[in-house]
């Protein structure tokens, strides 16, 4: 079978999955599932970026998505006045100050010998660090003081959410260059780590500073770029469309909402798609794929592949960026709670896997087939459990046990799914070529 007929399978497969949960369950429950298959899948085009072209092990995701959630509220939101009034200022001097500090110690370090330096480097960061702290902490607390229950921060730039796509992309790009800076001259595994704690700083600066995005009071009523439902229903128009389809007002307004948002995702997807799929085929890509197969061999024909590495793990953070931005967008709040390693790390990576790792169509694959199944087996799990135990006595402990046991049907298919993927097809369901 060839790689295109298979892909073509496949993908159809896929679609039939998610055609089936539309007739068999609901069209809302099918286009919920397919608006996140397609902000998975960006992920998982983002993460095989660097992994299938690079080989870096990168399992910071998660901090990367989590930033493109926090450009959506630093775009998208309105202004506080009042708690830009109260401390902004002082809390911009702040961050000034910090800013001077550091790069006062980095020009210390490069500009002294060696026997000082070290100790000059110490004195300068902890007298900047309490100067910091000193100006820092009262403009905290006058911005969180305003109105706490409803905002305590500073708001965003009030300007469409859309905008806040790229600029999630921006930030996390920003971001992956200084994390890239220091820690890509590490080895895999300890790039790993690196990127693994990198990214709970960066969680835990979201949860902890309630100025900057509300922290785990989340912050919810983000502006959507598709209509609300409740003016689609008060439309006489919309109303009128959709008497003649034969379907209510409530439920045509949610299905045209969600298909909106699909749209939206899909044209998103398959630029990135393209652009991913020319960067392939040119010779940086392919530079690229002989740096990941061969470092000593790419570095004694001249190449720089530190620098390189650097530049492939800026896009792929970019891509997860702004699949981050989009995800907040779709759920209409910032929870930062919900950033977890299993569902942000672990899962993209086994999209990527099962996939197919170095194929941009194998990780588009993979982002929708993993999402349908974390989506749709704890119900089919449940659906199952009951007729197996349909004859067992009310009560009794096998029953309750395996009933009981329904909700970690996710975490056992998934393992399931990665093992046989890795017996039967290693290289993923569409391998590289």
């Amino acid at each position: 079978m060839s790689d295109r007929l298979r892909g073509a399978l496949l993908f159809g497969v896929v679609a039939l999955l998610i055609l089936g949960t539309g007739i068999v369950q609901s069209w809302n429950s099918a286009l919920l599932i397919l608006n996140m298959g397609l902000v998975s899948a960006v992920m998982a085009l983002g993460v095989n970026l660097q992994w299938g072209f690079a080989g870096l092990f990168n399992v910071g995701v998660m901090g990367f998505v989590a930033l493109g959630g926090l450009a959506t509220v630093l775009v998208s939101m309105p202004p506080v006045s009042a708690a830009w009034s109260a401390g902004a200022a002082r809390l911009f001097l702040a961050l000034a100050l910090g800013a001077a500090c550091v790069g006062l110690a980095i020009l210390v370090w490069k500009r002294l010998r060696r026997g000082v330096r070290g100790w000059i480097v110490a004195l300068v960061l902890v007298a900047g660090f309490f100067a910091f702290r000193e100006v820092f902490d009262p403009a905290v607390a006058l911005i969180e003081a305003v109105d706490p229950a409803a905002t305590g921060y500073l708001g965003g730039l009030g300007l469409p959410v859309v905008l806040a796509w790229p600029v999630g992309g921006v930030l996390a790009a920003g971001v992956a260059w200084l994390i890239g800076k220091t820690a890509l001259g590490l080895r895999s595994d300890y790039l790993a780590i690196a990127t693994l704690g990198i990214a709970e700083i960066i969680i835990a600066v979201i949860k902890n500073e309630d100025w900057l995005a509300r922290g785990v009071k989340n912050v919810i009523g983000l502006p959507r770029p598709v209509p609300y439902e409740i003016d689609l229903q008060n439309d006489p128009g919309f109303v009128q469309s959709a008497a003649n389809l034969g379907v209510d007002a409530t439920t045509a307004s949610t299905l045209y909402v969600k298909l909106g948002y699909g749209l939206m995702f899909a044209a998103v997807l398959l630029i990135l798609l393209v652009l991913a799929q020319l960067a392939l085929k040119s010779p940086w890509g392919r530079m690229m794929r002989a740096i990941r197969d061969n470092e000593t061999a790419a570095r004694a024909m001249g190449k720089d592949v530190t620098g390189r590495h650097l530049q492939i793990f800026v896009l792929g953070s970019a891509i997860c960026g702004i699949a981050g931005a989009m995800m907040t967008t779709l759920d209409g709040q910032l929870t930062p709670g919900t950033y977890q390693p299993l569902r942000y790390t672990f899962l993209i990576w086994v999209m990527v896997i099962v996939g197919g790792s170095g194929n941009n169509f194998g990780a588009v694959l993979g982002g929708f087939l993993i999402w349908f199944l974390w989506v749709q087996v704890e119900p089919i799990g449940q659906a199952v459990m009951t007729f197996v135990t349909a004859g067992m006595a009310d009560g009794s402990w096998l029953k309750d046990h395996l009933r009981d046991s329904v909700q970690h049907m996710r975490l056992l298919t998934m393992g399931v799914i990665l093992l046989l993927v890795l017996r039967f097809s290693p290289r993923g369901l569409l391998p590289e070529r």
